[in-house]
């Protein structure tokens, strides 16, 4: 039986608003850091302060949402993130920013399962949960391009040195989502009772599962080359402004909002797979394109910085369908778990994704951007194809 989340739906999208704009800052953060001398290297082991918390945390944050409750790990996860946007504009040491992205990473391991777990347990079928998981996953995009336009704006004015503050709306924010989660009348999923978490993994050990966790890994590696390193490469390799640098990461974040969007109202009347597959051929499309522009053109013609983001319109659906398909699957009692793994191999993606980042851009081979984003799409849209394949197989069992 589907339960309206019309009530609670707007604290799950700012939620998510919430984190989008704290994990997605790296972008503005590398480029502000590597104009203060920082090396590429630190830079690229910078995400994995984030990204690697996120992992180690997840299956242990299982244990303590299902002791605490979803709601109120989620508030406290919320009042964490709120203190450390706080304190961020009153430390400047490269030390802290390590911290910061660690603790903020843990957090939203505790965040991303609640919310995943509260849609699960209100809504049962595919394509109900495609739709929800595109509308609150939508939020995240808004978050990208709030979080790039707001501080591109604020560094590129006469207020520059104070760009740090802009985190302080942040803090706020958390505490009107905090407000609005402790009204809201939340569904708690039922914990696994007396049963060791270890144990219950081996029950997702089939390859639909591990075909799933490697789709997802590199979707978010995918993700992860546009979101924080795409304003590096404009800057560096197209030669434009900090501003307009992060602008580019603004127009993604608006192309993959208007396609998640899209998806969450369309979805119903298309097949999963066939969506999904139709979404991988145009991304390849979109990525010959700009290859063809790179190698037979200009290495740095503009036409590359308006094509770039239009890739988000078709790559932003990819996770929540995914996602919504494999977790439909699941026990309610299991999702948590489930969701856990989803965290944990989207993290490992993005901090992989990022430290080859990192040596393309130390080594001065911003060339090969474009080529090294269309070779894991490739890899992916393989993986897809497998993944699909043995799921259409055991559903036929």
């Amino acid at each position: 039986m589907t339960v309206k989340l019309s009530r609670i739906s707007l604290p799950l999208k700012l939620t998510f608003l919430i984190f989008s704009m704290v994990l997605n800052c790296m972008g503005l953060i590398i480029l502000q850091l590597s104009e203060a001398k920082i090396t590429y290297s630190e830079l690229g082991l910078l995400e994995s302060f984030k990204d690697l918390p996120i992992a180690f945390i997840s299956l242990f944050a299982v244990g303590l949402i299902n002791k605490t409750g979803t709601k109120k790990a989620l508030i406290s996860a919320l009042a964490i993130v709120g203190f450390c946007c706080c304190l961020l504009p009153f430390i400047a040491h490269f030390w802290f920013y390590k911290v910061w992205f660690a603790i903020i990473g843990a957090c939203f391991a505790i965040g991303k399962i609640c919310v995943f777990g509260i849609i699960r347990n209100n809504i049962s079928d595919e394509k109900s949960l495609a739709k929800t998981m595109s509308n609150v996953e939508a939020s995240f995009m808004i978050g990208i391009f709030v979080v790039n336009t707001g501080f591109g704006w604020l560094i590129s004015s006469r207020y520059s040195e104070f760009w740090k503050f802009g985190f302080l709306m942040i803090a706020a924010l958390s505490a009107v989502t905090i407000f609005l989660l402790s009204k809201a009348d939340l569904s708690e999923s039922r914990p696994l009772e007396n049963k060791n978490i270890f144990s219950e993994l081996s029950g997702f050990a089939t390859p639909a599962v591990a075909l799933f966790l490697g789709v997802i890994f590199f979707i978010v590696f995918v993700e992860q080359g546009f979101n924080s390193w795409l304003p590096s490469f404009y800057k560096n390799h197209l030669k434009v402004n900090s501003f307009f640098a992060l602008q580019a990461t603004s127009f993604l974040a608006i192309f993959s909002y208007v396609g998640r969007t899209v998806t969450a109202n369309i979805i119903r009347r298309f097949p999963l797979r066939g969506y999904y597959m139709t979404c991988m051929l145009f991304i390849v499309a979109l990525l010959a394109a700009i290859l063809g522009i790179q190698y037979f053109e200009s290495a740095d013609s503009r036409l590359i910085l308006f094509l770039f983001p239009m890739v988000g319109f078709f790559l932003s659906p990819l996770y929540p369908v995914i996602n919504s398909k494999m977790i439909a699957q699941v026990d309610k009692e299991k999702v948590n778990l489930f969701t856990s793994l989803i965290v944990i191999f989207s993290s490992l993606g993005s901090s992989v994704s990022s430290i080859i980042m990192a040596v393309l851009f130390g080594n001065q081979l911003l060339t090969f951007y474009p080529l090294y984003i269309l070779s894991s799409v490739i890899l992916l849209f393989v993986m897809s194809l497998i993944y699909f394949s043995v799921s259409k197989r055991n559903n036929r069992k």
